[in-house]
């Protein structure tokens, strides 16, 4: 699960780029938490003294109080590998945004352009840096099955099956075993026999979980509202 955090002062912009920002998280089918402060010293306090997390931080550079460019200064010693895109209206920042080991820099006036390619960059930098596995070891064989590649497990006797877009994996474990292992809130429970990946999930219809790749798993009636509750969460939007 990402964690995003963006600050600019002025709340509007916030709300257009948190909208940006989840249209990308869609886009690359990545699980994300988005956090909007529309005061630089909340955000500087929630991660200085309450030991906030951010994978991602949007900064508008020209805040009252504490720029951008302090911010990240004084954010950069407690999130060393926090990924950082500077929003200006002055390009003079650029050069300095860079001494800052800042990831991107978009221009305010091509926003709606180039702040989209920049979050979807950094999103999959931060996967592939974070690198997410789920190991299958046997006497015989060691697989290791990414995460994001990951469509559906379901129970297959006293094995749980993994499918994947290149095929499906079978591991002696118990589904509910598996489930405690991969620990990541993408993956739900649909049926007590079926656990789905919601970065995978189109929509829920007629209650099936329609995948992205056509397949459709039935959705048991016990399960049907809670499932709909936790893919609306995560897509933040109406199903």
């Amino acid at each position: 699960m990402l964690r995003i955090a963006i600050c600019d002062d002025d709340s509007a912009t916030v709300q257009s780029n948190r909208k940006l920002a989840e249209d990308c998280l869609k886009q690359c089918g990545s699980a994300g938490e988005i956090a909007a402060y529309t005061h630089s010293g909340n955000l500087l306090y929630d991660i200085t003294e309450d030991g906030f997390f951010f994978d991602l931080i949007l900064l508008d550079i020209e805040m009252p109080g504490s720029t951008g460019m302090e911010l990240a200064g004084k954010i950069r010693p407690f999130l060393p590998n926090v990924k950082i895109i500077f929003i200006t209206s002055h390009v003079e920042y650029a050069i300095d945004a860079f001494e800052l080991s800042i990831f991107r820099y978009v221009p305010k006036n091509d926003i709606a352009r180039r702040l989209p390619g920049a979050i979807c960059d950094a999103i999959r930098l931060i996967e592939l840096e974070e690198g997410k596995f789920y190991t299958i070891q046997t006497n015989s064989r060691l697989e290791k099955i990414p995460y994001k590649e990951i469509l559906y497990l379901s129970r297959d006797g006293k094995n749980t099956s993994i499918a994947t877009a290149g095929g499906a994996a079978k591991v002696r474990k118990s589904l509910q075993q598996v489930y405690e292992e991969l620990g990541a809130e993408e993956f739900i429970f649909i049926d007590r026999g079926c656990i789905v990946n919601m970065i995978h999930v189109m929509q829920v219809k007629e209650g099936m979980a329609v995948l992205k790749n056509g397949a459709a798993l039935p959705i048991s009636r016990s399960h049907l509202q809670e499932v709909k509750a936790q893919i609306n969460a995560y897509w933040g939007a109406h199903i």
